[in-house]
């Protein structure tokens, strides 16, 4: 029996945007907040593009320094973009785009100040009320992240972070306090945010400090911290499922999909078990269990995951309902690396792809590995996917009139959407498309404001100087196009 041909995004296709409490709300010391992970990112303008790990990186005297600080310039994640403020402003641009989704994060910080309070500060939780409110106001539908690095700084002081088994039950807290005050408000929720990433930058995703540990320890304490984080993601699935009945929450990954540099046997083997790699994350989180190829890494690299009784069942019981990722670059990989051209602004590094553009934080364009990625995805795991993270940073200039033509990120989401449209009339269930950011914010990494990733450009220089005054780029009004027009004229 023939299937009818699928031509298009569905009507009901999500379109939207993301981004992350920590690089937008600024209002650090209002409102009851306390100082979390984001609030120690400190801008190195001396620093290049490309060096992640320098930027990732902190000391224990560096995380004293920062709580200490009286004067927080230094600090941008502290002042954002003033969304505190101005979220009613700009989710009115995000309504007049047309947006039907937007991706938000609830800084844990602002409902558990210290992460261990018993009750949940009520200022904080006030805030989402009015944020979710004004959403539902404009026609928007929440897509909630409960954990984007933005981890009270008090844990990673107490507890080392997530490498205490502590730190679960006082998530699932904070899961259940925020599940029970939006449950008629929120009907999509994302756990972790790219929960993979602890094994990149370890403060940023799980509070770790490094130099804690001996070089021959952090590798376990990260996969202990890990297989904690794994277990607070099933129970909020649990708690979400039981409070929130109709809900859907699902994980979300770093799609970091890896090409051989060649048909040697020997690349395409590197190349399967680095994809094997990133999938683990999900694995876990969508099957239910640990994948048998890590038991062989683990045993070889002699990392002992100490489990409680009880924490395999949790995780088969309580899996996710989607798969929600960010894709930026794909990568390359050889036996050969160390003899190669390399990129130097993937987020994981890699070998140089001829094939490719790059942006120029060195970034490579690869809009039909967003295909791949998605096809590859669906085949694995047969759940639904959601866009959550796609776009790429620029350096934008303000035009006569304050006009900025950025005809170079248009370019970059003709491509990306077009193959996403692509997989979609593959067969792919793909729920929404969220790109990151529809708004110019503080940049994860480097924490400046001059990588821009925004329809909306906002005045704000890396220092904090300008007006915070939202001006609507090019692609401002292309983007609302492809809205209205859901996808059909890109």
């Amino acid at each position: 029996m023939s299937k009818q041909i699928i031509t298009g995004f569905p009507d009901n296709f999500l379109w939207g945007g993301a981004v992350a409490a920590n690089q937008v709300e600024g209002g650090s010391d209002q409102g009851g907040k306390g100082l979390s992970t984001a609030d120690m990112a400190v801008y190195r303008d001396a620093l290049g593009r490309g060096e992640y790990e320098k930027h990732y990186s902190i000391s224990d005297r560096q995380i004293q320094d920062a709580i200490a600080a009286t004067d927080i310039s230094c600090y941008p994640k502290r002042r954002g973009i003033d969304f505190y403020h101005r979220y009613k402003e700009d989710l009115a641009l995000f309504g007049e785009m047309g947006f039907k989704v937007l991706r938000v994060s609830i800084a844990w910080t602002r409902i558990f100040p210290n992460g261990t309070e018993d009750q949940p500060n009520e200022e904080g939780l006030r805030f989402y009320d009015d944020l979710f409110d004004e959403m539902i106001k404009n026609n928007i539908e929440p897509l909630v992240t409960l954990s984007h690095y933005e981890m009270p700084i008090h844990l990673v002081n107490e507890c080392n972070g997530w490498l205490d088994r502590k730190v679960v039950g006082l998530f699932e807290k904070f899961a259940i306090s925020v599940f029970e005050r939006y449950r008629n408000k929120v009907k999509y929720w994302i756990t972790f945010n790219e929960i993979d990433s602890i094994i990149r930058h370890p403060f940023t995703t799980g509070g770790i400090v490094p130099d804690r540990f001996s070089s021959g320890e952090i590798e376990n304490v990260l996969y202990q911290a890990l297989h904690h984080q794994f277990v607070a993601s099933a129970l909020a699935v649990k708690h979400c499922h039981n409070i929130i009945p109709e809900s859907k929450i699902g994980c979300m990954l770093t799609r970091l999909l890896t090409y051989a540099e060649s048909c040697d046997p020997n690349d395409m083997l590197l190349a399967h078990r680095e994809n094997q790699l990133n999938y683990f994350f999900s694995d876990v989180q969508i099957r239910g269990y640990y994948p048998s190829h890590m038991n062989r890494r683990f045993a070889e690299k002699n990392i002992q995951i100490a489990m409680e009784q009880g924490d395999e069942e949790i995780l088969r019981q309580h899996t996710v309902d989607f798969l929600s990722f960010s894709y930026y670059m794909s990568l390359v990989t050889s036996i050969n690396a160390d003899k190669m051209d390399k990129v130097s602004g993937n987020i994981a590094g890699g070998v140089k792809n001829p094939y490719l553009e790059k942006t120029e934080w060195d970034w490579q364009i690869d809009p039909v590995g967003l295909r791949i990625a998605l096809n590859d995805m669906y085949d694995r795991y047969q759940i639904p996917l959601f866009v959550v993270e796609n776009g790429m940073g620029a350096t934008d200039t303000l035009g006569p009139d304050n006009q900025i033509i950025d005809d170079y990120r248009i370019s970059y989401f003709q491509g990306h959407i077009r193959e996403m449209r692509e997989a979609v009339k593959d067969g792919v269930e793909l729920w929404g498309y969220t790109s990151w950011a529809p708004i110019d914010l503080i940049s994860a990494s480097t924490s400046e404001m001059a990588k821009r990733y925004g329809f909306i450009y906002v005045d704000q220089d890396n220092y904090g100087n300008g007006t915070l005054n939202r001006l609507r780029k090019k692609s401002f009004y292309w983007y609302q196009n492809v809205i209205a027009t859901n996808g059909e004229e890109i």
